[in-house]
């Protein structure tokens, strides 16, 4: 039998499993900060419910700075912040953040190694009927070539709390993506979370020949762990391992799950090109030459329509996702 780690959701995969939006535990995981350490400011773009960013600006709306449609400024603004020892945090979409002010968070914020955090809300195509031009799924790859950025993708909205509170203690920049829609709750609050360290969330049945490993990044790992218990239940040993930090790559975590499968699969609601799936190609090409399925959005843009349509059709979904990984095994 396959087995689900212990500190996850027991009831991860019942019908009724509890869905909440990531970006809750932001909010939530901000105002914790704030209440821990004096230093933490938030800034927002006019998107201030939407990113919950309005959970600290009512807790300490002197510490709450509104830039307005700014997104330039929003990021120049936080940089000096922290020059002046503040801990800043700014918030929008990250089709705007880091999509829209990619050179000022590259030359003021990296370049200057300034202590800022940088949250992309509402990315990836899930973010439904806003349709192509609000659904960043190019922001990984913008985000994990700029040196000195580290880069976060929570699963859920526990992880997302986790996240936020680990990277307010961490100095240094930081980008942190999170999801619009509500998504499977797939932690609990007794789950750990570290910067740069991977975690097997699911481990395969060993009675199967065949050995597939599946690595995957934010709220899309829920369609992972799914497809990972088909495959097991159809004769293909399929484990899971869970990606939050994307950078730093934890080489080890990857090392020893690449020698333990025959065959990887990536799975990230982003481009192929530049995400999850380019940053363990990247490394197995040097030190373990892997077979690797990389699923993600195939060099194209997205589309409107419910989130659910959408992973189908890019095939993003478990059901997709099984289909796949059969066909690459064949």
């Amino acid at each position: 039998m396959h087995k689900l780690a212990q500190h996850l959701n027991p009831n991860l995969f019942e019908r009724d499993v509890e869905s909440v939006a990531n970006r809750n535990g932001y909010g939530e995981g901000l105002k914790e900060a704030g209440e821990r350490d004096k230093r933490i400011v938030a800034l927002a773009a006019d998107l201030t419910a939407s990113t919950k960013t309005d959970v600290f600006a009512k807790a300490f709306p002197e510490r709450f700075v509104q830039v307005g449609v700014a997104e330039q400024s929003m990021a120049s603004v936080a940089s000096g912040m922290a020059a002046m020892g503040k801990i800043p945090f700014f918030a929008s979409y990250a089709m705007f953040s880091p999509g829209r002010n990619w050179e000022q968070i590259r030359t003021t914020i990296a370049y200057n190694g300034a202590n800022v955090k940088i949250i992309g809300a509402h990315s990836g195509i899930s973010v439904g009927p806003d349709g192509a031009t609000h659904q960043a799924i190019e922001d990984i790859a913008l985000m994990r070539v700029v040196p000195r950025m580290v880069v976060i993708a929570p699963c859920d909205v526990h992880e997302a709390k986790r996240a936020t509170l680990a990277i307010a203690k961490y100095t240094g920049p930081v980008y942190m993506r999170l999801a619009r829609e509500n998504t499977p709750v797939i932690t609990t609050t007794h789950s750990s979370f570290e910067i740069g360290k991977a975690e097997r969330y699911l481990v395969r049945d060993s009675a199967h020949r065949k050995k597939v490993g599946i690595i995957a990044t934010g709220t899309i790992l829920y369609q992972a762990l799914v497809a990972a218990k088909v495959l097991n239940e159809r004769g293909i040993g399929a484990s899971v391992l869970h990606m939050a930090t994307i950078k730093p790559f934890d080489t080890d975590a990857v090392h020893k799950f690449a020698e333990e499968h025959d065959t990887l699969v990536t799975v990230e609601e982003h481009q192929r090109a530049g995400g999850l799936g380019s940053a363990v190609t990247e490394y197995l090409s040097l030190v373990r030459p892997t077979r690797t399925l990389r699923l993600g959005i195939d060099d194209q843009f997205g589309q409107s329509g419910k989130p659910e349509e959408l992973l189908a059709h890019y095939g993003l979904d478990s059901t997709a996702i099984v289909r796949e990984v059969e066909r690459f095994l064949k």
